[in-house]
């Protein structure tokens, strides 16, 4: 019968590769620290023995677990890939590891998720969105676990954020439909009572309204779960109204991309009868037909630069600091001045 061969341990490590135990955690836990022949000649001994880390052990003796927790609201479409994206990859190279889960956009799911990744050791926690129950936050604080909030640009929220402002943004948008003419405007929103960025959004229109002089009461708006269809159904029942608008101003660009989609089976053209716009300008957006006219957010800016905050604080480089990154119009075919 064959034994098992014993489990290669650090030391193994050091002894195959030629250097000292404290070379190779070095190279395992902060890998831009070391050059990279030295990290080249490591890995490759870590591959030939198939050493795998003691993690738990490490992080006992640590009290790090080099992971870092995220909580994003959904998976079902682009929206937050790429931010998460150029998050994960900026952790990679400064050796950590990311845990990712999805809320569906439920506050409860949410803290359930919140608690368990602080049960399993997350060294910090990104978060999308300010709005949560107090008491969520002083579950954190009592924990000690360094929190960023992203996707949102608050310098008062309960934690600090690195990302943009939703009502200027959409509020810019606004303006630009405005400037070409319409006066009829309606949106097609996320239910605001469960989103603060959502509710910003709508508040942006909303002050683009009143300082043109318009009743911004008089603004119709349907609230729907983020989907193509949920767009498209959206959409129907704003033109279906007695004076139908003629600028629809979407939430994101998956709404925007469904009202674009139901107003082509319409017989609708886009923009010469009626102007759709989305927000976030991920790739469906330059896709569209026509493309869409949207808020390009900075979603690589701000992944990199919130696991860089986090990753400074975790270092002991001070606190994380807020900052706000500026969201973008992106002016395409699906906008122009409203109908003669």
């Amino acid at each position: 019968m064959n034994l098992p061969r014993p489990t290669p341990t650090l030391h193994d490590v050091a002894k195959r590769s030629g250097y000292s135990t404290a070379t190779v955690s070095r190279c395992l836990n902060f890998p831009k620290q070391v050059s990279e022949k030295t990290r080249d000649k490591v890995m490759a001994a870590i591959a030939e023995l198939g050493y795998s880390p003691n993690f738990g052990a490490r992080a006992m003796a640590a009290q790090r677990t080099n992971t870092i927790g995220a909580i994003i609201p959904t998976m079902e479409n682009a929206i937050f890939a790429r931010g998460i994206q150029a998050f994960q990859e900026e952790l990679n190279k400064n050796g950590y590891t990311l845990l990712v889960a999805s809320s569906s956009y439920r506050a409860d799911l949410e803290e359930s998720q919140i608690r368990s990744l602080v049960a399993r050791g997350a060294d910090a926690l990104l978060l999308v969105g300010h709005r949560r129950a107090p008491e969520v936050y002083q579950f954190l604080e009592t924990q000690q676990v360094p929190t960023l909030i992203t996707w949102a640009f608050d310098p008062n929220g309960a934690r600090p954020s690195i990302g943009f402002n939703n009502r200027v943004s959409m509020g810019a948008m606004a303006r630009e439909v405005l400037r070409l003419g319409h006066r009829r405007l309606a949106m097609i929103s996320a239910p605001t009572a469960t989103n603060d960025r959502a509710g910003a959004r709508l508040d942006g229109v909303r002050d683009a309204l009143r300082d043109a002089g318009l009743r911004d009461v008089d603004l119709p708006v349907v609230e729907t779960n983020y989907g193509i269809e949920n767009g498209a159904e959206a959409f129907t029942r704003l033109l279906q109204a007695d004076t139908p608008p003629t600028a629809v101003l979407c939430g994101n660009d998956v709404l925007a991309v469904g009202a674009l989609n139901r107003a082509r089976e319409m017989g609708l053209e886009v923009p010469r009868d009626v102007s759709i716009t989305g927000f976030d300008d991920i790739e469906l957006a330059q896709v569209a037909f026509p493309k869409l006219s949207t808020v390009h957010v900075p979603h690589r800016e701000m992944g990199r630069k919130a696991a860089a905050a986090l990753i400074g604080y975790l270092n002991g480089d001070g606190e994380v600091v807020a900052e706000e990154l500026t969201a973008e119009l992106r002016l395409r075919d699906s906008l122009g001045p409203p109908p003669v």
